[in-house]
């Protein structure tokens, strides 16, 4: 008996791998199937609640995305320029400008920055860029900025405490306890403060207060404080005699400290020492005005 052979049948191992992964296929439908199956006998709804809540759940998505889409087409925006407009037509626009805690700043320097916002409605009025632009003031240390319904911008300001007085090339500027400058100051409203000069002495202003409170009997003594070669300081009395003071903060305030003991027992501020220097750490050096012609007259020079 003649046997057919078939050209394109497949190989016997190919239909057994074929027919082994339907075998898989239909034993995962029929585990998926009993796993729903038994997955809705527990939950508390039925199928068709099941279903509706999916479709609350597409409309609520599609909802988000079109107010999305909305939100960058600008009618957010412009709805919320329609409610403000709305608002002012209600009496809620701004109208006055209440200004709180100004002594030494110019007041009207403050009304300037905040008077722009006048008639403006007030959900639109920036309040953050409002604080931001008042602290730019020299003397605003900080700035809290509030509505007053229905019509009132109330600013509360912290001013800055003015401290010495920063002397440049060519002019006298007052300035705070941080170095902050403030403003410019007359010769004569800067007479009885202290005054601070050399280059680099403005962000020299806490050092130099934490030396000065090391001699608190001296500080009041202290007319002016010049920084030298960015390491050191020159202090001049009121009496203008100088103490040149050694380098390094440990040193210069230990050296303070020993002349502010030496100025209590011999009385040195208001002598004939024009100049004390205390460089070096195991004496003091004095100037005394014509004593070194007095010296040579002596030894017949």
């Amino acid at each position: 008996m003649a046997q057919t052979i078939r050209r394109n049948a497949k190989p016997v191992r190919r239909q057994a791998r074929a027919q082994g992964a339907k075998t898989k296929v239909r034993k995962a439908k029929q585990t998926t199937n009993s796993f729903v199956d038994a997955l809705m006998r527990i939950l508390p709804f039925t199928e068709e609640q099941l279903h509706k809540t999916f479709l609350v759940l597409i409309l609520a998505g599609s909802a988000a995305l079109a107010w999305l889409v909305a939100s960058m087409a600008g009618l957010t925006v412009l709805a919320g320029q329609q409610f403000a407009l709305a608002a002012a037509d209600a009496g809620y626009e701004v109208n006055r400008v209440e200004v709180r805690g100004v002594e030494r700043l110019n007041e009207l320097k403050v009304y300037e920055r905040v008077l722009g916002e006048k008639d403006r409605a007030m959900p639109l009025v920036d309040l953050h860029a409002l604080r931001a632009s008042l602290i730019e003031l020299p003397w605003v240390a900080d700035a809290r900025v509030s509505r007053q319904l229905p019509d009132t911008i109330v600013v509360d300001i912290v001013e800055r405490e003015p401290h010495a007085v920063l002397r440049r090339p060519d002019r006298l500027v007052l300035i705070d306890a941080t170095g902050h400058e403030l403003e410019a100051i007359s010769e004569e409203a800067a007479r009885d403060m202290l005054r601070i000069s050399g280059p680099g002495a403005r962000s020299q202003v806490g050092a130099l207060e934490e030396l000065l409170d090391a001699a608190p009997a001296l500080r009041p003594q202290v007319a002016e404080a010049e920084w030298i070669g960015n390491r050191r300081w020159n202090l001049t009395f009121r009496t203008g005699q100088v103490l040149a003071l050694p380098q390094g903060d440990e040193q210069s305030a230990g050296a303070l400290m020993n002349f502010a003991r030496l100025d209590g027992v011999n009385r040195l501020l208001g002598g004939k020492v024009v100049a004390f220097d205390m460089r070096n750490p195991d004496r003091i050096y004095m100037r005394v005005p014509g004593r070194g012609q007095q010296l040579m007259a002596g030894n017949g020079i």
